[in-house]
């Protein structure tokens, strides 16, 4: 079988309508922010993947009310205190952005949490996350090893740090930023070339705080 494609164009043109489907990153942080917010968001277009699924299901888990309807998503948040804690382990399935988020914002609750997903992610590094959440005073355990998940975390009061990002990752900044919103004092990242900026759009847009200087994000925490 031959791997060529040939593409010829239409002899009249082309001419119609597409919907694109929603964004995977952008979906995951509009969930996680309208969970920890007050009252009813709703997101539209949201991406319907498994990756996402896993975050719905995740903070459904944790106590959360949520409506889907299609792509349109209901979330009824109640702050921080709103999040419960677990009655089994949260399958993140196969992804890594949901478990490493998710890792970030459960290092700062008051219950113990644990956090599985499938053999794929089960293989993937969480060292990225781990190390500078511990600098704050996270209690994360690693039960598969070598900073592999199932991750069992007992979360605690955190302190703010100033970290130095050895790579420019957007999961390691917004995990951190919602660790450092519910920690003391200022969390600083700073990044050697800026990633995707979807949590500093996202979090003032659900009324959180957030400082952006350069390739360094700041917050404050409560």
């Amino acid at each position: 079988m031959s791997d060529t494609l040939v593409i010829r164009p239409a002899p009249s043109g082309v001419c119609g309508a597409l919907t694109l489907p929603g964004d995977k990153s952008i979906s995951h942080r509009a969930v996680i922010f309208a969970a920890i917010a007050n009252g009813e968001s709703r997101i539209l277009n949201c991406s319907g993947g498994g990756d996402n699924r896993s975050t719905l299901s995740a903070f459904q888990t944790l106590g959360v009310e949520i409506a889907q309807t299609g792509t349109e998503v209901l979330v009824t948040g109640r702050g921080w205190s709103g999040l419960r804690t677990p009655a089994g382990t949260i399958d993140c399935g196969n992804s890594g952005t949901a478990m490493r988020l998710l890792t970030g914002l459960l290092a700062g609750r008051p219950f113990v949490s644990r956090l599985d997903g499938d053999a794929s992610l089960r293989s993937r590094p969480m060292g990225r996350i781990i190390t500078p959440l511990r600098q704050m005073g996270a209690d994360i355990a690693s039960e598969g090893g070598e900073n592999r998940a199932p991750l069992r975390i007992d979360g605690r009061k955190l302190q703010g740090i100033t970290y130095r990002s050895p790579v420019a990752s957007a999961q390691v900044k917004s995990a951190l930023v919602l660790a450092g919103l519910q920690g003391r004092g200022c969390t600083r990242v700073w990044e050697p070339v800026r990633s995707r900026d979807h949590t500093e759009r996202l979090l003032p847009a659900f009324g959180g705080r957030l400082q952006v200087n350069g390739t360094e994000v700041t917050v404050v925490g409560e």
